[in-house]
């Protein structure tokens, strides 16, 4: 890889930086049909693609996701900004998680802030944990240079023809052996949320 390691960092950094969601204010007002629903994700999230010819959502997998109950059906093959919001989620969720697991995590949401007249609302919640997300990336980008420069200082005494590829390597360890743990934490607590959840909603009865 006869890459400068400085710009593969700033480009990683750079990267992380462009980091954003969907804005509920970009959402239409008016209720979309399932092409325009897969035309709005793809337009909104293409940042977010690996390759050009990737796809965000088709409209399998929209049917699907409301067929095992991860969000509520169409009304009258339209979908809400509920429904965009909760896509969204789902969209993240999905490379990480379980369908079944997505069910257990966003079903108390939707059953309870799905179409909610109250101003605390699905919309409120999304706003909150985006905003919550967008403040711990300077932190990430700071936990990414640590890591980058550990890597770059492993393998000392490795073959120099062969270093580089040893380093990226210990990088990309070090980053999926993060993933891995986060994974572990986040399975366990979805294991305990729907005892959680039913042990609060009986201290509110």
């Amino acid at each position: 890889m006869n890459i400068n390691s400085d710009n593969v960092l700033e480009s990683i950094l750079e990267s992380l930086s462009r980091i954003d969601y969907i804005h509920p204010a970009d959402i239409p007002d008016i209720e979309l049909y399932m092409d325009q629903v897969t035309t709005f994700m793809d337009a909104h999230l293409s940042s977010t693609k690996r390759y050009e010819e990737d796809k965000i959502l088709t409209k399998t997998m929209i049917n699907n996701y409301a067929k095992n109950n991860l969000m509520p059906p169409p009304n009258k093959k339209k979908y809400s900004r509920e429904h965009i919001l909760v896509l969204t989620f789902i969209y993240y969720f999905k490379n990480i998680l379980a369908i079944k697991d997505i069910e257990t995590l966003l079903k108390p949401l939707t059953d309870k802030y799905f179409c909610s007249i109250e101003a605390f609302d699905l919309t409120a919640i999304y706003e909150e944990i985006c905003s919550v997300e967008k403040s711990q990336i300077p932190a990430l980008c700071e936990e990414m240079k640590a890591t980058f420069a550990q890597a770059q200082n492993s393998f000392p005494e490795a073959p120099e023809e062969e270093r580089t590829y040893l380093q990226n390597f210990s990088l990309i360890c070090s980053l999926g052996f993060d993933v891995y743990v986060k994974k572990q934490i986040i399975e366990k607590l979805l294991d305990i949320l729907p005892e959680f959840h039913e042990s609060e909603s009986k201290k509110l009865k």
